[in-house]
This record gives structure tokens, sequence and C-alpha cells, in this order.
């Protein structure tokens, strides 16, 4: 693993999705946020520097060795011994049009590969592959958003300056209102010490809560409304966004009336430094039922039994406590329904992980970081009928299914070499790939 970050001074002008109707919200928005109906903050500190730009890089290289499996399908995790290197590179940029108001645009280069084309595990060990090859390794937009907080409070904290929110302090109760282009989980699910995987866990079901089947295309990314509010310790937000047109497609639905992904979190700072978070989904999409299917009998196509205004429903809690300076632990749990067929991360219906990260302080390596987590993932009764009959998910699919939870553990250590880069050495060993007792287990590593 590979990261590198870098400041200047550029700004580029992105591109407008062409579409009446995010014009019009995205027109009533300037209106709103330009509107001097409340005071400006008084402290010229907080607007002495308008631009960011950053540029993020992260290469990451990882095979396994071959392992036993009784019979693969279309969708396996390849029993052979492979290695796939995949890349994202991202440039972030941000103007402050005023103390608060700013735009946001990140521009994205994705390419490589993942192992077996990132099929056969729920729990994908590389969460930067693109899970459609296809797409090529052209730039892209992946985020593109206005940005604007409203004070509640005369009381200011500072606030550390970031690619999501260029103010460098903020009050402390205010609201927050973004439209654009985003990815749902820069916002919802976030946990300081499993979250990011340019530094941190690279598997799926590690970085997000892999039961939040979020709205997103297939590189990750969506259009929405975000409104959040803070109050001391407290935080609420709701965001709603976009859905896919079909399973892991790049094409979004822009019809609310009959698709989009609905998303609530309450958020609560704690005592002895802990942070609890309640995540709540709805997605409403032309999804296919796993019940109808499975009566259509051996292999079964899910997509021959789409509906367009299906639900799927699930929840999360996120925990994170800093035990010491140096130890913070962390545990996610996850459930959807699983009554309607994964849709837009990945095929896990119920979810439990714990994990912990430790600085490399007593061996003077201050910014070098190692840790460990263990994960088990589950599906539902149709969902798993389903596979055993034969039928395809678009992560999952061996022809058959000996049904036992996935179970991945996965360790990392992080060492800093200089300024804004870093290198990495990771492990993960994954028993009942794909939730199949009949295949592996299988270690991945960096090599």
């Amino acid at each position: 693993m590979f990261h590198d970050s870098a400041s200047c001074a550029l700004t580029c002008p992105p591109p407008v999705p062409n579409h009446e109707k995010a014009l019009r919200f995205l027109f009533a928005f300037l209106v709103l946020a330009l509107c001097p109906a409340f005071p400006q903050e008084a402290n010229p500190e907080t607007f002495q520097d308008r631009f960011w730009v950053s540029l993020q890089g992260n290469f990451i290289r990882q095979q396994h060795g071959a392992f036993p499996a009784k019979y693969s399908g279309a969708n396996s995790l390849s029993p052979d011994k492979e290695h796939a290197t995949s890349r994202v590179e991202t440039l972030y940029t941000g103007f402050q049009i005023t103390r608060r108001l700013e735009i946001l645009a990140d521009f994205e280069s994705a390419g490589g590969n993942g192992l077996s084309n990132a099929l056969g595990i729920a729990g994908f060990t590389n969460v930067d592959v693109v899970r459609n090859p296809t797409l090529g390794e052209d730039p892209y937009v992946s985020r593109v958003m206005l940005h604007y907080t409203l004070p509640l409070s005369k009381e200011t904290s500072e606030a550390t300056r970031n690619p999501l929110s260029l103010a460098s302090r903020a009050a402390n109760r205010r609201l927050e209102f973004r439209i654009g282009k985003m990815s749902t989980v820069d916002f919802f699910d976030l946990n300081s010490v499993g979250s990011d995987s340019h530094l941190q866990f690279m598997n799926w079901a590690l970085v997000n809560n892999g039961a939040f089947d979020y709205a997103a295309d297939t590189r990750g990314y969506t259009f929405g409304f975000l409104t959040e509010y803070y109050s001391g310790n407290f935080a609420a937000r709701f965001g709603e966004m976009l859905m896919p047109t079909v399973a892991n497609g790049i094409k979004l639905d822009w019809d609310l009336a009959r698709a989009r992904g609905e998303n609530f979190e309450a958020e609560y700072h704690a005592s002895h430094n802990v942070i609890v978070r309640g995540l709540a989904f709805v997605n409403h999409a032309n999804m296919g039922s796993y019940a109808d299917a499975i009566k259509s009998g051996p292999n079964p196509d899910i997509t021959l039994f789409r509906k367009q205004g299906r639900i799927k429903y699930g929840f999360g809690l996120n925990a994170e406590q800093q035990i010491t300076p140096l130890l913070r632990a962390f545990g996610r749990l996850g459930w959807n329904d699983g009554r309607n067929e994964s849709f837009a991360y990945t095929e896990i219906d119920r979810t439990a992980e714990i994990g912990a990260d430790f600085r490399g302080t007593p061996w003077r390596r201050t910014q070098d970081k190692i840790a460990a987590a263990y994960v088990i993932n589950g599906l539902s009764t149709d969902h798993r009928r389903y596979l055993a009959l034969g039928g395809l998910g678009f992560i999952l699919g061996d022809g058959d299914l000996n049904y036992g939870h996935e179970q991945i553990f996965e360790t990392y250590y992080t060492a800093h070499l200089w300024r804004g880069i870093s290198i990495a050495a990771d492990y993960q060993h994954i028993a009942n790939p794909g939730y199949n007792q009949d295949r592996g287990p299988a270690s991945v590593v960096i090599s």
C-alpha cells in the first residue's frame, strides 16, 4: 500500500450533471446558501485559506496461494494461486465561496484488478477494486458538491480542515447541508479505527458495515442530498441518495418517486472517549426477490424476478473507544432483511466485527500503526437457499453451497516513510469464502 499527499493552489471548475431536476434543486440551494439571512462570523481566522488541493495515491498488490475447493462456479474465488494489483489516484480540490458555502470537486482514476475479478468472497479483500473492469482507467469526477454550514450558536471550536470540509472553526451547534455527487460512506458509518482504506484495513467488511447496502454506483458514488445537525456531544444526519438502475450498475435512477436510498444516523460522544453511532437505511429499487427466484427451481436467475419499488431495509451499530493514548478499539453490528437481492455494496445480510490498532510510540515509530480485526458475516435464509440452488449474485455463486458463516481475520502494519508517504504489510485469512464450507480457507497477503 502506498499513500502520498501534497498541497498547492489550484482550482478546476467541476462539471455539473445535465439533468433538469438536479439543476433546479441546485439553483434553489444556491439561493438559500447565499441569502444573508444570518450574520456572518466575525472571526477572520475562519476565512484565511479558501483553497484546498491534495493528491492521494493507493497501490495494492495482493496474492493468495492454492487452497482446497471441492468445486467452483461462475462467481467463485479461484482455488489456484493468483495475484492482482490495483491502484487509485484521487485529486481533491475545494474552494470557500463564502465563510459558510464551499464547493468541493474530486477527480479520480482507478485501475488494475482484484483477485478473481473481485468475486467469490462477500467480505472481499481489497476495497479499492472496481467490480466492473470494463469501465476502464480514464479519470472521472468522483465527487462534486456544495457544502453549506448554518451556525446555530455563537460559540465555536477548532475544526480540522480536510477534503470534505474546509473551515478551520465550526459553531458548536450548527446545521450542515450538502448536495451533489458524493459517497454515502463519506458521512455514514464512519469509524476512526476502521474506515480509512488508504491507511487502515482493506477488507470490504471491515472498512464499512457489510450489511449496509448503501446507495452507490459500481465505483461507490452517487448523487444525493445530506443534512447534518451538530450540538455538543450529539449529532444526527439524514441523506437521500440515488440508487443504481440494476444491481452493481454504473447508471443511476433519477426518478426519486420509484428508486432512492434513505439513510439515517445518530451519533453520541459519551464519557471515557467512547463514540457510538446508530444507523438505519431503506432502499427502494428495481430489486429481485430471492423467494420468487427460488420457486423457479434449480439454477434460478434473480434478475428475471425484479420488480420496481421493492424495499431493502437494515440497521447498524458502530462504536469506538480511545482506551489509552496509543490504543484504540472498535466494533460494528449490522443486519438487513435479506429478502430482496443485494444491490449496491456486497452480499452480506448479517455481520459482526471487532478490532483495534496501536501506535508505534514504544519502538520510536510514532506515526506507525499495527492493527488486527475479526469479522463474521452471514446470509438470510432465502439468500443462502438461492445460492445453494446454483443462483448467482453480483459477487457470489459457486454453483452449490454448503453454508457456513464467512469468517475473516485481517492484520496490518503501516510504516510512515516520509511526509505523506507510507507503506504497509497486510495479511487476511478467510474461512468459508462465499459462505461455503466446501471451499477454503484462503490466505491473502500483500507481496
